[in-house]
């Protein structure tokens, strides 16, 4: 008996999981194809221009990482790149964790290490 009532649980939540999802990826095509109407398909951070199969390349930032906050006059988005997106919400790990390590006076490494940080050092040295 107690299997049966997990199993129906399990397919209680396996199918609400999916209506979740499903309602996202509608959320997140509405408020994609708005803002594509909006702002030209341009990086907001590179500047690198978008067109064609390339587009799908553009992301649509929340600038107060609320997802659930899409005003139609699109204020709270702005197109970014994959990978100026990547780094945007990389930064703000890299930030939340800089306060963390100073207000406990640990010394981490940086996630921001660059292993090309001194590239241009060496190349005037030739």
């Amino acid at each position: 008996m107690k299997d049966s009532t997990n199993h129906v649980n399990a397919e209680q939540r396996d199918r609400l999981v999916a209506e979740m999802r499903r309602e996202q990826q509608d959320r997140q095509a509405g408020y994609r194809e708005q803002a594509m109407k909006l702002f030209p398909p341009v990086c907001g951070r590179c500047a690198r221009e978008f067109e064609g199969k390339k587009l799908r390349e553009l992301t649509v930032h929340h600038k107060d990482h609320n997802h659930d906050n899409n005003p139609p006059d699109g204020s709270n988005w702005e197109l970014l790149c994959i990978y100026c997106h990547d780094h945007e919400h990389t930064r703000d790990v890299q930030d939340a964790r800089s306060q963390e390590t100073a207000s406990q006076g640990v010394n981490r490494p940086s996630l921001g290490h660059s292993p090309f940080a001194a590239l241009a050092r060496l190349k005037q040295s030739e």
